[in-house]
């Protein structure tokens, strides 16, 4: 318990540092700015792995998957590289859903900071339950594997430009249990007007990015159970991929155009854990080839996007 409150504790002065120190002071973050801090997240989730390893090398923290050193590092890298590569299709809807409900660049930090704060707490309970199913029940490792090939399916057939925030269930849902103004009163969530109070765009924005995010968590976290049940590894990799996600998102926002194919890689990667959770009591995939198959599909997927032109890609 003492690990898992250090961690908890170490998130925390992490948020505190980013919101009350880092960006106290309201302003658009620019792609040089989102490209140093997406380096500072990556270089400390990677650096985290010399802390599992010494976690696990001197049985400092429960081990109740039995695994090795060595072992423990490669799983931690594979489930973070997974979580941070289902990041970039969150980062699309993202986009859409600012977009759409027209959220000030100025604005949109805050707006990710509260919503990847909710984000943390959700993945939590998610992690929690996912891992006793797998533990109690071998067989549930067979519904997450079909779930995940369902989900590559979808993703392959499904096109983003189709999502429209604004005719969503939630949306129409909200609208009708609490007032909603259009009017964005700088970085207020709500505002008073004539003895009502009422929901700006911004909070619509952080409702909607909250409740988006936990379907996404119902692919991601699946995906890394694949890699291992071992409870600190999937949640410290998860919530060390989301933490950067703010980052990563005004840095690769920008260029979502060049990274047309980027979404066939997810589908490669959703598919691949799809078939290792199907075959996991059958065939023993190293965890070498695991973290292979998913930095070739990101690496292809982002080439690819680069060197293929819209009129050759049509």
């Amino acid at each position: 318990m003492l690990v898992w409150g250090s961690f908890i504790g170490l998130i925390i002065i992490f948020l505190a540092l980013d919101l009350g120190v880092f960006h106290k002071h309201e302003h658009v973050i620019k792609t040089k700015e989102a490209s140093i801090w997406t380096a500072v997240w990556v270089t400390v989730a990677l650096s985290f792995s010399g802390v599992i390893y010494w976690l696990f090398s001197n049985n400092i923290i429960d081990n109740p998957t039995g695994l090795t050193p060595n072992d423990a590092v490669l799983k931690y890298i594979t489930g973070y590289l997974i979580e941070l590569s289902l990041s970039v299709d969150n980062v699309f809807v993202i986009a859409v859903i600012f977009s759409a409900f027209k959220i000030p660049a100025i604005y949109q930090h805050r707006v990710l900071f509260w919503g990847i704060l909710g984000a943390i707490v959700f993945r939590a309970i998610m992690i929690v339950f996912g891992v006793a199913l797998i533990t109690k029940f071998d067989w549930i490792i067979y519904v997450f594997g079909v779930f995940l090939l369902y989900t590559a399916f979808k993703m392959l057939k499904s096109d983003n430009s189709e999502f429209d925030p604004k005719k969503s269930f939630v949306f129409k849902r909200l609208k009708k249990i609490y007032p909603i103004t259009a009017t964005i009163n700088g970085h207020d969530f709500f505002v008073k007007r004539m003895g009502v109070t009422a929901a700006t765009p911004l909070f619509v924005a952080l409702v909607i990015i909250e409740l988006t995010d936990i379907l996404f968590a119902l692919d991601s976290i699946p995906a890394i159970l694949a890699i291992t049940a071992d409870p600190f590894i999937v949640f410290s990799s998860n919530i060390l991929a989301i933490l950067g996600l703010r980052s990563m998102y005004f840095l690769i926002s920008r260029m979502l155009e060049k990274f047309r194919y980027i979404n066939y890689s997810l589908v490669v990667i959703l598919a691949f854990v799809g078939l290792k959770m199907l075959f996991s009591h059958h065939i023993e995939i190293p965890e070498w080839v695991s973290l292979t198959v998913i930095s070739v599909s990101l690496v292809g997927g982002i080439i690819f996007s680069l060197l293929i032109t819209e009129e050759k890609g049509k």
